[in-house]
């Protein structure tokens, strides 16, 4: 089974994703942008006639294209997102979920993100936020949000963090507008995934850092297609965290979704 879906933070934007592909229609050609273990792509595909799903580690895309073997409109390859291989204009909807972070150099992505959409395209892009809630992670927040330990905010291979005004900035520069915007994950769904998922992804996730070429572990945890049977009381604690601290400042994350 998908056991990231009881995780709040995962379940919340595996949520967002899922309401925001409802909601802004059907779409011709899609782009799943860092794709990793491939958890997204069938959700994705039910809304494009075609999907290309990428990633710059090999052994993410092959074990993506295993598990989705039997979705027909989509392939994989090997991509670098600073650096894409398809003309400009090419896609009619871009998904990048927790790849910005990851990539060396997030503007440069953004400037990618806004060649290969489409005029009129979609994207819908979620991030680690640098406004983190204390709750989550109070060290390296009492260090000014900076990096002091390699936990919290800073586990899952971040060597940084996206402040949001930041990422704004980006888009406004590239002529991308944003239609949507949301918290992703406030102080009651920090406190309860204050470090410890972090350890869990660093000994049992193939690719724990989310980098190129890292070692496969003899002990690991990969996702399947099959949702777990309690998903209910994760999105019950998700609609109580939202309710409350959907309009503060700090969240564990942010959700966009973008019109060029």
């Amino acid at each position: 089974m998908n056991y990231k879906l009881l995780f709040p933070t995962y379940r919340n934007r595996f949520n967002f994703v899922n309401k925001a592909l409802q909601q802004y229609g059907r779409f011709d050609k899609g782009l799943s942008l860092g794709t990793g273990e491939g958890d997204y792509d069938a959700m994705i595909a039910a809304h494009c006639n075609n999907l290309v799903a990428c990633d710059i580690n090999e052994q993410d895309v092959n074990f993506a294209k295993a598990l989705n073997a039997n979705v027909p409109n989509l392939k994989y390859q090997v991509e670098n997102a600073l650096k894409l291989s398809f003309a400009d204009n090419s896609f009619d909807l871009l998904v990048s979920v927790e790849v910005i972070e990851h990539v060396g150099n997030p503007a440069k992505m953004v400037q990618e993100i806004a060649r290969v959409l489409k005029p009129g395209g979609t994207a819908i892009i979620t991030f680690p936020s640098k406004d983190f809630p204390i709750t989550y992670d109070p060290v390296n927040r009492l260090n000014g949000g900076e990096r002091k330990i390699a936990q919290g905010a800073y586990a899952f291979g971040h060597e940084y963090l996206i402040p949001p005004v930041e990422f704004r900035n980006w888009l406004e520069n590239n002529q991308l507008d944003i239609i949507e915007e949301r918290n992703m994950s406030g102080y009651i769904v920090g406190f309860l995934e204050m470090y410890w998922t972090g350890l869990i992804q660093r000994f049992f996730k193939a690719n724990s850092q989310n980098v190129s070429g890292q070692a496969e572990k003899k002990l690991q945890l990969r996702p399947s297609t099959n949702a777990p049977m309690l998903t209910f009381v994760t999105d019950g604690i998700l609609g109580v965290d939202h309710a409350l601290f959907k309009n503060t400042k700090h969240s564990v994350g942010k959700g966009f979704v973008i019109r060029k």
